[in-house]
């Protein structure tokens, strides 16, 4: 038998079904428009590769041998497979199948993502989204990993490795109860704040790093009473009066009758802004494209 590397391309793995098929080269060739000679000769060359006859010629008709038999099983199996894989190809292009993974920071997750998920679902109904809540440090790292697509949280300033396209921008508020009654003005003063009791939201480090850059330039000191861990725990620390809570606008509670006052932090205007995260360079599956696209249409419609 012959030794070395195979070279058997899918033009002549498509030749050889045809005339095993057909169990004629004429027909064959017919079939694949290619002269009886030529598909005689490439026959001829797959023998010489495999080592062994793979037809029985008889002036009739042609019949496979035993190895031609196992042969054609292969042929067959790899052409498939073939198929297989443009359809699969094809699909995702065209968005009709496929598995997107995104991560989202959990303030964002709760407020805008819910509108742009159903809006995808409903104009591709054969992609699943696998969506992960993680805290921006983590989100990070699942992108460098690759394990998602890509993410939705704060911009990270100075970072070389990803690519941050923004989203939106919104201020830093300070959320609280009746029991510790805001400035009846429009905005409050960091100053100001810095004498009240403040609950923070652990998690998010990129507002932390924003405040504590603000404080740093005023020479102003925070007593931070509280790091919790979730959003809504910061909020019902808020109701029971523990102090007040600084918190992204999109985390804002709804307000229901007058127990709840939220203010905008100024002297410096603190702001958050919110990007699509990806690693530098990183091209967008079809569908990564369209899932962005339905995000930015659900901020214009909310906006």
């Amino acid at each position: 038998m012959a030794q070395g590397n195979f070279k058997v391309n899918l033009k002549l793995l498509h030749m050889f079904v045809a005339v095993a098929e057909n169990r004629s080269f004429r027909m064959a060739a017919e079939q694949l428009n290619r002269s009886q000679s030529a598909v005689s000769m490439q026959i001829k060359q797959l023998e010489e590769q495999v080592g062994v006859a793979i037809f029985h010629r008889t002036t009739r008709r042609v019949e496979l041998t035993s190895e031609g038999e196992r042969l054609l099983a292969h042929a067959r199996r790899a052409l498939d497979e073939w198929e297989s894989g443009l359809r699969q190809i094809r699909d995702v292009v065209d968005i009709q199948r496929g598995t997107l993974s995104i991560g989202c920071v959990p303030t964002v997750a709760a407020t805008i993502l819910p509108k742009a998920l159903s809006a995808f679902r409903t104009a591709y109904p054969g992609i699943n989204v696998n969506l992960r809540e993680l805290a921006t440090h983590d989100l990070l790292e699942s992108i460098r990993r690759r394990e998602i697509d890509f993410g939705i949280g704060p911009a990270v300033e100075g970072s070389v490795e990803f690519q941050f396209d923004a989203l939106f921008s919104e201020p830093i508020f300070a959320l609280t109860s009746k029991a510790y009654p805001l400035p009846k003005r429009r905005s409050i003063d960091l100053a100001d704040l810095c004498a009240y009791p403040v609950l923070l939201n652990s998690k998010s480090a990129e507002l932390r790093k924003v405040l504590d850059r603000a404080l740093l330039a005023r020479g102003l000191n925070m007593d931070i009473k509280f790091d919790v861990l979730h959003t809504h725990t910061l909020i019902a620390f808020v109701v029971a009066g523990m102090g007040v809570g600084i918190l992204p606008r999109i985390a804002l509670p709804k307000f229901r009758g007058s127990t709840m006052q939220a203010l905008p932090i100024a002297n410096p205007t603190l702001v958050r802004s919110v990007s699509i995260i990806s690693l530098r360079g990183q091209s967008f599956s079809p569908a990564a494209k369209e899932l962005t696209k339905a995000v930015y249409k659900n901020l214009r419609t909310q906006a």
